[in-house]
């Protein structure tokens, strides 16, 4: 399962930081807004392209996780959001090959084993999405007879 570490600012006052330490890690499933004229598989196609480097295509849509947030970075209002989450099957292209411009939102793209990605995700939201994608998988098994991904190219140092 293709995963993604957002990348993100760390907290005001965040003791790691000035420590010299890392803040965990989130690891979450790509997602992003729905573009003028798109529709919501396209968008999910597009998104796993864009944050992963990843081609896939569409199996079947899985759930819509549905939720309140508040903007912190703006006028700290309450935002209802739905996401709709599909399942989608790996075509071509490897993890982790983003555009520079990605590298805003993204810091690293990752396989995840799809048995071990409910425990490894961040949100329990998206661990119950695994959940369901587990499921389908092991209800069609034809999915599983698909070609693997290539690893992720070694970085140069």
């Amino acid at each position: 399962m293709a995963a993604i570490e957002p990348r993100r600012e760390p907290p005001p006052g965040d003791k790691n930081v000035h420590s010299g330490h890392k803040a965990t890690p989130i690891l979450a499933l790509p997602k992003g807004l729905v573009d003028e004229g798109e529709k919501a598989e396209q968008t999910a196609v597009r998104e796993v392209r864009e944050e992963t480097g990843v081609e896939a295509e569409l199996v079947s849509k899985l759930t819509d996780i549905k939720y309140f947030y508040v903007r912190t970075w703006s006028d700290k209002q309450r935002v209802f959001k739905i996401v709709s989450f599909f399942l989608l099957l790996y075509r071509s292209g490897r993890i982790g090959e983003i555009s520079e411009e990605m590298r805003i939102e993204v810091e690293r793209a990752l396989w995840l084993p799809l048995e071990e990605a409910a425990e490894k995700l961040t949100y329990k939201g998206e661990r119950e999405v695994v959940r369901k994608a587990q499921e389908y998988v092991r209800a069609h098994p034809e999915l599983q007879a698909s070609p693997a991904p290539p690893p992720k190219p070694r970085e140069r140092a």
